[in-house]
């Protein structure tokens, strides 16, 4: 019976990997990371939203086999529900997997539909965060999409962090600029999201997410008018953020 050999804490693993990549670009760091064994098992989270394309084609070139992972809130909107389902053909993704809060947890946090109306972080929670967390349980890391040109709680993110002591969360798009991403959309004549061209840069559940204006942060329609910023599924140092970071929580 073979034994399984015990990996280094996950801040160890994470620094060892950040000096390994650094100078790597998003496309390197990506296929390396996929078949290193400091990594361990990942999967792919995606939202199918106005970014998503590029890093699901980068996977689906790579490593089409890597599980993804999708959020279905069940108050997205159409438009993303339709786009999820074309990426994943056009793009033969081998193993998406479509995930959901249970019924009865629904039942008793948001009987009616309108926790969003007065408590995002809860809505969030339910909908969002505990789905990950079950299907992420298997994992010992995750990649996502996150660039630090998309707001300021993302703008020190490096390659590989820690999330909460137990897991590595993997960002080969750091680095890249809102012209990076348009050039390989173009470049590789991949089907946009069909809201972008309606004025939304950033998409995330219908009730909470609004176009955004010339000139305004793409994130801006995200839960407008208020301070939450974040749904809760990215860590900082541990802990989950909703809301603005100070520069020290964002290090």
């Amino acid at each position: 019976m073979l034994r399984e050999i015990p990996q280094a804490p996950v801040a160890e693993r994470v620094a060892a990997l950040n000096g390994r990549y650094r100078h790597h670009a998003a496309t390197a760091v990506l296929e390396h990371a996929l078949k290193d064994a400091d990594l361990g098992r990942v999967a792919l989270v995606s939202s199918f939203g106005a970014e998503s394309v590029v890093l699901l084609h980068l996977v689906s070139v790579i490593a089409p086999e890597t599980p993804v992972i999708f959020i279905d809130t069940r108050m997205l909107f159409r438009e993303t529900l339709d786009y999820q389902r074309e990426l994943a053909d056009t793009l033969h993704l081998c193993d998406v997997r479509t995930i959901r809060a249970t019924q009865p947890r629904i039942a008793f946090e948001d009987p009616d539909g309108t926790l969003n109306r007065y408590n995002t972080d809860a809505c969030c929670a339910v909908r969002k965060i505990e789905p990950l967390e079950r299907a992420l349980k298997h994992f010992d890391g995750w990649i996502t999409g996150r660039k630090r040109y998309q707001s300021g709680t993302r703008a020190a993110v490096e390659f590989f962090e820690v999330e909460d002591d137990r897991r590595i969360k993997v960002n080969p798009l750091a680095h890249w600029g809102r012209e990076d991403l348009e050039d390989y959309i173009v470049n590789n004549n991949l089907p946009r999201h069909p809201l972008v061209a309606k004025g939304y840069p950033s998409i995330g559940c219908e009730p909470c997410t609004s176009p955004v204006a010339e000139g305004e942060d793409p994130r801006a329609g995200r839960w407008r008018g208020s301070a939450k910023t974040e749904c809760g599924i990215h860590f900082i140092n541990g802990r989950a953020v909703r809301g603005p970071v100070n520069k020290e929580d964002a290090a």
